[in-house]
């Protein structure tokens, strides 16, 4: 049964920061098989990105496809998740269950802060 996907709304204060490098995704550890779209066959990658609203700070992984990948980005970076959707999971591994939440978006836009320009 497939999870749900659920759009993610950002507040208009919110501000999301990259903190690593977009990273290559890889299916299969084993392999070193690429995850790739299961519409455009194009190659994911990660991005670490550091939310930040109302006073308080999350971690998300987010996975983007390659031609979402803002020329530029890297650490420190103001970036934008455009559609961005979360994914609830679950699963049984050795006998212990693990759950989190995905995150994807179709892109990461760079923000031109005041203080860049």
């Amino acid at each position: 049964m497939p999870m749900p996907r659920i759009r993610v709304a950002m507040q208009q204060s919110s501000v999301c920061i990259a903190g690593t490098e977009p990273v290559l995704k890889i299916k299969d550890q084993q392999t070193g098989e690429v995850a790739t779209d299961r519409e455009t066959g194009e190659s994911l990658y990660t991005v670490t990105v550091m939310l930040m609203e109302d006073g308080r700070a999350e971690i998300m992984k987010i996975t983007v496809p390659q031609s979402g990948l803002a020329a530029g980005l890297k650490p420190g970076a103001v970036v934008r998740p455009v559609d961005l959707f979360a994914t609830p999971w679950a699963r049984i591994f050795n006998g212990q269950l693990s759950d989190g939440v995905a995150y994807r978006a179709a892109r990461l836009e760079l923000v031109v802060t005041e203080a860049a320009q």
